[in-house]
This record gives structure tokens, C-alpha cells and sequence, in this order.
């Protein structure tokens, strides 16, 4: 195949970039990422940079606070950014004619590259998405992506949605070489949430005194932080941190999930508010399989104890069946097989 695939990533968290460069890495050179601020954080992977659409700096909520078509989600108006994004997007494919664009995850982007003749797979996350956009962008699709193993899609998703969808576990790769603490409790709050108060994470350290608590992410100061609790901020290999830990907490985020899955470490889940359930439903699923307790808030005081003491009882066994070996090869296979085919394939490959 000479042909590119595209591959746009959205800049929401980090999980997008972490997935789209697994996968394109085992694609050999046929992907081309294109999305905002991935220069120099992509390898030797080509990239297209893109404009910022948000409405102010790093913020981003998906609202565009106006006016627009049932069938999009976030098109703000008199925006520099988004008038520069769609000229560039659609600039690439004149210039790439790519043979297929992978879009993660975006409604809109998803429907200009149909407009533009391109054959779309679109990334298809978590939760309920069967609001108008979704429905449009998922129809107008040659396939569907899913970024976790079938077992873990919400119950209500339609079988045409799961036969359409190719399930793609395993796009983690364990960190070798690292031995679990038993004692250590490794807390994680990702990009894409907003923040998180260090005052709860001291509370909780305080509460189970007996095991050491280690804190990554983005995460406030504690006035007064006790001596069993570290707080070490944003890491780049938060693998490694995951893969040593006795427990993990936090949330529902494919990202963590993941992770979780690949290094098979006990799971104490908290579910972030998001759009669609993302969360909740993800939550549900690992709770109903048996794959993690799950804690429908920010446990109290009294409650700390007990919920990690439940989560280290939990084997690898569930986790294991929720995972595949190369998962980011089996993916890119996929991919590159669609972008030959004449007729791109709906079927499900689980």
C-alpha cells in the first residue's frame, strides 16, 4: 500500500495520543497523525499540525457555548482556529489522498474527511452514544474502533453498533521488569479530568496509615500532608508507577483502564462525571465482570480501609480475559487491510 492513513487525534487528556502512536508505530510508516501540539512528542512518526480549536488556552469542556446543527457536537462560531484546522485537515487529504482516515475522536472531523472522500473508521468510546452526531458520524463510517475488549461495551449498545465495531484490547504494553508493592497504594489522575484536590488524597493516606500512598498526575498541595503520601505530579512513565503498585485508584478512563488490564494490578475504581456515561458505564462493566471495585464516590474516611483491602483480593485472572497479546499489531493489521480493500468490511472482528 502506498496510500497514507490518517489518523486524527483529538487533545483531550492523553490517552488519544498514547493509542494513535501504538497503533502507528506497529503500522510501519503508513499512519500520518494529524491533531494539535504533537510535535515532538510523536517519534519518528509524520504528524500534521493542527490549529487549536479551543475557546480559551488549555481549557476544553465540548462546548462551544452557540447556536448548531442537531447532527455536531462542538462548532463554535467566528472561530480562527477551527476555520484553520478544517483548511488544513482538508488541505492533507487533497495532497495525501489517504486511504482512509481514522478519527479519534471527533464528529466533526469524522464527517468533513467523509465529505471529502475518504472511507472514515471512527473510534467509538465508552458510555451511550446514540444522540444524532453520533449516529450520523457511526453511519456515515466504513467501521468501527473500540478501544477495549467487548465484554467491557455498555449493555445497551445496538448489535448493529457491536457487529459494525472492531473491539481493540491490548493496546498497553506491560512494563517489564517491575515487581508490585503490596503496600503501596499508586493513586492516578489523568489529563483529561480536571485535576484532582490533594486535600482528599491526604484524607485518604491518613485514613489507611499503614500503606504508602503515591500520587501522580496533576494534583494540588496539601497544606499538610502526612509523611505516608507523595505526590509526584505529572510522570511520562506512568506505566512503570502502575505496574508497581499493591493497588490503583482512580478513574474510568480507557487510558488507566488499560493499564490496569496489562500490568493485571488490583483495581479500586472511582467514575469521573463524563458525556455519554463514559465513565459509569465502563465502571459498571469492570464491577459486574469482577475486574475492580468499584466506588461510586470519593470513599470516606471509615470506607478506605475495607475498598482496598477488597481490591487486593482481586486475581489477574479477570483482567488476563480482558486482554490480547499485540493488541496495537492486530489493530493495525486491521487498518491496513481496510485501506486495500475495495469495498471496506462492516463486520466485526472481536
Amino acid at each position: 500500500m502506498t496510500r497514507a492513513i490518517g489518523y486524527y487525534v483529538h487533545h483531550h487528556g492523553d490517552g488519544h495520543r498514547q493509542r494513535a502512536l501504538a497503533i502507528a508505530r506497529a503500522a510501519g510508516g503508513a499512519v500520518t497523525l494529524l491533531g494539535t501540539r504533537l510535535a515532538g512528542r510523536t517519534g519518528t512518526i509524520p504528524t500534521v499540525d493542527l490549529a487549536d480549536d479551543r475557546l480559551s488556552g488549555d481549557a476544553f469542556d465540548g462546548r462551544d457555548h452557540g447556536e448548531r446543527p442537531p447532527s455536531l457536537h462542538y462548532a463554535p462560531i467566528d472561530h480562527e482556529g477551527v476555520r484553520r484546522r478544517v483548511a488544513r485537515i482538508a488541505e492533507w487529504i487533497a495532497e495525501a489522498r489517504p486511504a482512509l482516515m481514522v478519527v479519534d475522536v471527533s464528529v466533526e472531523v469524522a464527517m468533513l474527511a467523509r465529505l471529502a472522500s475518504v472511507p472514515t473508521v471512527c473510534v467509538r468510546l465508552s458510555g451511550r452514544r446514540d444522540d444524532r452526531p453520533h449516529r450520523d458520524a457511526f453511519t456515515s463510517a466504513a467501521a468501527l474502533l473500540a478501544p477495549f475488549h467487548a465484554a467491557l461495551d455498555d449493555d445497551a449498545t445496538p448489535d448493529d453498533i457491536r457487529r459494525r465495531t472492531f473491539y481493540a484490547p491490548g493496546l498497553h504494553l506491560p512494563t517489564a521488569g517491575i515487581e508490585p508493592e503490596r503496600d503501596l497504594v499508586v493513586g492516578v489522575v489523568g489529563r483529561g479530568g480536571g485535576g484532582a484536590e490533594g486535600e482528599l488524597w491526604a484524607e485518604a493516606a491518613r485514613a489507611v496509615p499503614d500503606r504508602r500512598w503515591r500520587v501522580i498526575g496533576p494534583c494540588s498541595v496539601p497544606a499538610d500532608a502526612p509523611p505516608n503520601l507523595e505526590l509526584r505530579g505529572w510522570v511520562d512513565d506512568a506505566d512503570r508507577a502502575i505496574a508497581a503498585a499493591g493497588v490503583v485508584v482512580g478513574a474510568a478512563g480507557d487510558g488507566l483502564v488499560g493499564s490496569v488490564i496489562a500490568h493485571r494490578r488490583p483495581f479500586l475504581c472511582i467514575a469521573e462525571p463524563r458525556p455519554y456515561d463514559e465513565q459509569t458505564s465502563k465502571a459498571a462493566r469492570l464491577s459486574a465482570l469482577g475486574a475492580a471495585i468499584v466506588a461510586p464516590g470519593w470513599p470516606g474516611m471509615g470506607e478506605w480501609g475495607g475498598l482496598l483491602d477488597r481490591a487486593a483480593t482481586l486475581g489477574p485472572a479477570v483482567l488476563a480475559s480482558l486482554d490480547v497479546e499485540d493488541g496495537a499489531g492486530r489493530v493495525a493489521r486491521w487498518l491496513l487491510d481496510l485501506a486495500v480493500a475495495s469495498k471496506p468490511s462492516r463486520s466485526n472482528a472481536a
